[in-house]
């Protein structure tokens, strides 16, 4: 035994001295006569409580003998998530071969050393019990294997451990919990892998991505990638269903077995409704998993009309021309400022094309307030020079883009003249330098495959495959398109593009080097462009009648701006639910200005497949969002309709179209995951073994539980028994005493 705080052999004595002398002084002089026996037992008495709280004080501590592995715990967790139902385990389903394994000899030469406990892994951690291994099926939605594992962690905390059987096919699609933390402090993982890292049949849909809407016939491009394990380079259809009617079938050679396939779909979504497009590959026999053979995803509609602002230097052909363009755009709203000249007090004068709720505010050639601005989803400045604009009106436009997340064009010779907008707070807006210091993008000796003709534009990597830059169907024709297209007029000399942006198209300097045409760039919210050239018109009056290059080109520009330009009130939430997760509805409540109203009164509906529509409750986040809890328990295509108000005043409303089930994350790339169940095992100190070599478990176990363990230290002063000590003896003190007649 020891003290946790030291007991020196001086102050033992003086101690001793003091309890003897307090025990006597007490029963020197009683108030009633007493024989020598009685007086030595209550003198005994006292001195013994004395003694036992004194030491009580210095805290001791019994050092015992460490504990035998027979003490040390074993937590058995067994995967049973959908994915482990695939058969691929010596002809059965991966959750039986576990339960094999656990029920032939690995329980019980497990029973035999520790003291194991069975729980199941899936969308949470359950305990179970040996007798119900039977029973066990794959059913759960999800493997939150990090969570579980995290689960063990804190079930623990504090006991012996010898280390944690892991039997799982390796698939992590939970919730992600804080694995890291778990892999710092808690036990060593023993993993078994269960299943077949590559002797699968099977063809996957690997992913479905719905680009930026082109003009043309209003369509989309749908990236499909499909992948093919087991069946060498035999070829297989890709269908694409829209709203669950097939449109394009396509048959697709694979370059090597598990290789990727990547293939581009043009489509035409419907305009006023939503679109659901699945991409899938009919299942075949001798298929092992076919679960993963389909994806989806969702194309909302168009949606309200977006509103452009055209502030023109001066009338022209280029202007006219490009607002003609615009304005028959269907999905568009076009409000036109043109700069005439001066009258006769020399101040500027305006011939303004608007609406008439937003005429008013462009008599003076740019919106005055904040909240006119921000009521367009785009700006385009034409050949308005720099110094142009009051600093606060540039100010105005920068915070247009990066807050209220509109879209900015920035076009023509003059506005980039004498490089005024240089210093301004709209440079850092644009996605190129002002100016060409460092000699344009490349030079004409660095690229050979960049240089065109003089003022001929030419298409860059990055824009061949850009929105705004496709003119045909496929990248063959969009470059034939450019190349029949005549060269323009002039191009402004501007610099290199800034950190994120992207080169579109290039012309060729009278000087040798490439300067940039078409640069685009995200900025804060919103994005920017800009087009240096000069006299695009001669795309639309130099060619063939039947060419409708130059209005697909300004038109998908205007609509790359301002497509992503938020409203008032905005509904966010993910584009990757399953039946069955959490998931949180964002709504977001501004005003005219784009400022967060914090006090709104929001009101969400959700309407679910069937066409049922329930109300959600919306709580107050922070800084004018508010959210909503959903949680989906079945696929199919969702509606979120949200209005705010602040008192009376309406603020607006939106409509968010999600879609749920579109991808099956059980079943994403189903092979045994080795790599993660090793990464887990090296990390927490533990080992990883396949099913057919699990007998080594116990044996290593048992070398990981430490045989020569430190011996256990335990506090002494607040057991139960040292209390009931110290009553005790003073309950049987004040008996005697009483009875003999003491008070």
């Amino acid at each position: 035994m020891r003290f946790a705080y030291s007991l020196p052999w001086w102050l033992a004595v003086l101690l001793a001295a003091g309890i003897a002398a307090a025990a006597f002084a007490e029963y020197r002089r009683p108030l009633a006569p007493l024989s020598g026996r009685q007086r030595g037992a209550l003198v005994a008495m006292r001195v013994i409580v004395l003694t036992a709280l004194v030491l009580f004080l210095f805290r001791p501590i019994a050092i015992l003998p460490p504990a035998g592995s027979r003490d040390a715990i074993v937590p058995v967790l067994v995967d049973t998530s959908r994915s482990m139902r695939i058969a691929d385990a010596d002809g059965g389903s991966r959750v039986a071969s576990a339960t094999a394994l656990l029920k032939s000899s690995m329980l019980s030469s497990l029973s035999a050393q520790f003291r194991t406990e069975l729980f199941t892994v899936g969308e949470r951690l359950d305990a179970i019990e040996a007798s119900s291994l039977d029973r066990l099926g794959a059913n759960a939605r999800r493997t939150d294997l990090s969570g579980a594992l995290a689960a063990i962690r804190d079930r623990y905390r504090g006991q012996r451990v010898a280390g944690v059987v892991l039997l799982s096919d390796g698939g992590d699609t939970g919730a992600g919990a804080d694995a890291q933390s778990f892999l710092q402090d808690g036990p060593a993982v023993f993993a078994v892998g269960m299943g077949s890292s590559n002797g699968l049949h099977d063809r996957e849909i690997l992913g479905v991505t719905a680009g930026d809407p082109r003009i043309d016939r209003s369509s989309i491009d749908l990236h499909v990638s499909a992948i093919s394990y087991g069946f060498g380079r035999t070829p297989f259809p890709i269908r694409i269903l829209a709203n669950g009617r097939v449109v394009e079938t396509r048959r697709v050679t694979p370059p090597a077995d598990g290789s990727p396939v990547d293939e581009v779909f043009t489509l035409a979504p419907e305009p006023l409704n939503a679109t659901v497009y699945t991409a899938e590959i009919p299942a075949l026999d001798g298929e092992t998993v076919t679960e993963n053979n389909a994806r989806s995803v969702l194309v909302s509609p168009a949606g309200r009309k977006r509103r452009i602002l055209v502030v023109e230097g001066a009338p022209g052909f280029e202007h006219s021309f490009m607002t003609r363009t615009w304005a028959g755009d269907p999905s568009l709203e076009v409000d036109v400022v043109t700069r005439k000249g001066k009258n006769g007090e020399g101040a500027d004068t305006y011939f303004v094309q608007a609406s008439s709720g937003r005429g008013s505010a462009l008599t003076s050639g740019f919106p005055a307030t904040r909240e006119q601005l921000f009521a367009y989803d785009a700006l385009i400045i034409a050949n308005v020079e720099g110094d142009y604009f009051a600093r606060a009106q540039l100010g105005l436009a920068a915070e247009f883009v990066g807050e209220r997340g509109g879209g900015l064009l920035v076009m023509g010779g003059r506005s980039f003249a004498q490089r005024g907008l240089s210093g301004t707070p709209l440079e850092e807006v644009l996605p190129v330098d002002l100016n060409d210091r460092r000699g344009g993008v490349v030079k004409a000796s660095a690229s050979t495959e960049l240089i065109g003709s003089h003022n001929k534009m030419s298409l860059t990597a990055d824009g061949e495959s850009h929105p705004v830059m496709r003119l045909g169907p496929s990248l063959e024709e969009t470059r034939e398109a450019w190349a029949r297209l005549p060269s323009l007029a002039a191009s402004a000399p501007l610099g290199g593009p800034r950190p994120g942006a992207k080169i579109l198209a290039t012309t060729t300097a009278p000087g040798g080097g490439v300067l940039p045409v078409v640069a685009v760039q995200r900025y804060g919210q919103g994005r920017s462009m800009v087009f240096a050239g000069e006299a695009s018109w001669r795309w639309k009056m130099m060619v063939a009648s039947s060419d409708r290059a130059y209005d697909v080109f300004w038109r998908q520009a205007a609509r790359w701006l301002s497509a992503d330009a938020p409203d008032p009130v905005a509904v966010g939430i993910s584009d990757t639910l399953e039946p069955g997760d959490l998931a949180t509805v964002d709504i977001d409540a501004r005003d005219a200005s784009f400022a967060p109203v914090r006090d709104a009164r929001v009101e969400a509906v959700l309407t679910m497949p069937g066409g049922e529509s329930v109300a959600l409750k919306t709580r107050r986040a922070d800084n004018g969002r508010f959210e909503a809890p959903l949680a989906p328990d079945r696929a199919g295509l969702y509606r979120v309709h949200a209005e705010a108000r602040r008192g009376a005043e309406t603020l607006g409303s939106a409509d968010r179209w999600f879609y749920v089930g579109g991808a099956d994350r059980e079943f994403a790339d189903p092979r045994l995951n080795e790599g993660l169940l090793r990464r887990i095992a090296r990390a927490t100190g533990g080992r990883y073994v396949r099913a057919a070599e699990a007998s080594q478990l116990t044996t290593w176990l048992q070398s990981a539980t430490p045989t020569n363990a430190q011996p256990e230290r335990r506090d002494l002063w607040h057991e139960p028994w040292a209390f009931a000590l110290i009553a005790i003896l003073l309950s049987l003190e004040w008996t005697l005493r009483r009875r003999w007649g003491l008070r």
